[in-house]
């Protein structure tokens, strides 16, 4: 089983940027890693998703803003976000698993192991 620590959140203006990081206690490579966040009040929902051939996606809320990446060891998960608005609010998570082919990537149900969350606050 992965462990997963997730750093880099804090409170920034709308417009500003934050970049996550998400450290695995052992090689990612072959995993399809994600990152979701989750607001008060709201279902937990995935932002960025990349699989074991570093393909991304992402929600339609944040494209064009934010990027996922993973490090050259394969034990480090990025997400660098740009033009921070106030509906990115939310702790933010990271995930790993083995996703089926054709899954929907984006369900966080079929990740298995999960970070403990890194809070992002953007102010208007």
């Amino acid at each position: 089983q992965v462990q997963l620590v997730e750093s880099g959140g804090g409170s920034v203006q709308a417009g500003g940027s934050l970049r996550l990081s998400c450290a695995a206690s052992g090689d990612i490579r072959n995993y399809c890693m994600g990152w979701f966040r989750q607001a008060p009040g709201n279902e937990r929902e995935g932002v960025a998703v990349i699989d074991s051939d570093r393909r991304a996606s992402y929600a339609d809320s944040v494209k064009g803003r934010f990027t996922i990446s993973k490090g050259n060891a394969n034990v480090t998960l990025y997400l660098q976000m740009n033009d921070l608005k106030p509906e990115d609010t939310a702790m933010y998570y990271c995930a790993t698993g083995r996703i089926a082919s054709g899954a929907n990537k984006f369900d966080p149900n079929p990740y298995q192991n999960w970070g403990q969350g890194t809070q992002v606050t953007v102010s208007s």
